[in-house]
């Protein structure tokens, strides 16, 4: 091959480098821009992609996703994983799609970092979605403890009750303690709603048919959870001061969460409600985790309310 032209086409080439984020953008530039904090740590934006962000821009938003560095198909052997790596990030992400205002819908771990952003840079956020976000970590993996061996007595299950009294005994603030918690709530459902609309199981069955969620839809990056619990122990935060503190800084809090989300204590949903505007909080039944496919209508009607800018 003659070396001017490699040349040329390497210069033509777009260079994927492990600095680069992926990201995209739905809908028109000109409407009301949202911005998606997917969960984790170490997940990452394909299943709301997929699902949720067409319909979103076809209702008159524009919708923008990425995958934290170092999580997903951002891919970044160097990163940190640290929340004001992530809200650097975020930033990046706001100038790359020159977007001046944003609303962030910060689901799970997400929505600690979307309240993280507001309280820094409330200029540059219209409001904060928290969509099935963790309010007391600490409190939430007592609470999946509880449920969990109730479960293991009933079926008497001998193997995972010693499990569970293994568990017990961990330091609570340990990384290895969350994760165990975590996957005891995978393991009996906690996630999942139980009773599924018709909607929703359709809205899952067509997921599993599209190759980048059978790619990503269960892929998990190890070293994120490690990395944002070693850098900013988020495994033992509350962020009911953390709202409080938004909501000061004039910026609107939103909180959409399900019903049959068992990650949480139902106590948690009634504290956030008492403490947002009236209407600011909606919990859907026959809901789980992943509110904006269980109940999507109802997620983009709540959208709605959002405050224009």
């Amino acid at each position: 091959m003659n070396i001017r032209f490699l040349l040329l086409l390497l210069c033509l080439t777009p260079k994927l480098n492990a600095q680069t984020l992926y990201s995209k953008a739905f809908g028109n530039p000109q409407h009301p821009a949202l911005l998606f904090l997917h969960g984790g740590p170490g997940y990452n934006a394909v299943s709301f992609e997929l699902s949720t962000a067409p319909i979103l821009a076809e209702q008159g938003y524009y919708v923008i996703v990425y995958d934290r560095r170092g999580e997903g198909r951002s891919i970044d052997p160097n990163a940190e994983f640290s929340l004001a790596e992530a809200a650097a990030d975020i930033q990046g992400v706001l100038e790359k799609y020159a977007v001046s205002k944003v609303h962030l819908l910060g689901h799970s771990f997400g929505g600690i970092l979307a309240l993280k952003f507001a309280r820094t840079h409330p200029e540059k956020v219209h409001s904060v979605v928290l969509i099935s976000a963790p309010l007391d970590l600490q409190e939430s993996f007592q609470h999946i403890i509880v449920q969990c061996k109730t479960i293991y007595e009933a079926k008497e299950d001998l193997v995972n009750l010693k499990y569970v009294g293994l568990l017990q005994e961990m330091d609570p603030h340990s990384m290895l303690f969350a994760s165990y918690c975590f996957l005891h709530a995978l393991r009996n459902g906690f996630y999942t709603t139980p009773n599924p609309t018709p909607d929703a199981q359709q809205q899952y069955t067509a997921l599993m048919e599209q190759p980048d969620f059978k790619r990503w839809g269960n892929a998990m990056t190890e070293q994120a959870p490690l990395g944002f619990h070693r850098n900013d122990a988020y495994t033992q935060m509350k962020l009911y001061d953390l709202i409080r503190q938004v909501l000061q800084k004039k910026v609107p809090v939103f909180g959409f969460y399900g019903e049959d989300d068992r990650l949480y204590p139902k106590t948690q949903r009634q504290t956030l409600e008492a403490l947002l505007p009236q209407g600011h909080f909606k919990s859907w039944e026959r809901c789980g985790h992943a509110v904006f496919i269980d109940q999507q209508a109802q997620f983009i009607a709540a959208l709605r309310q959002l405050p224009q800018g």
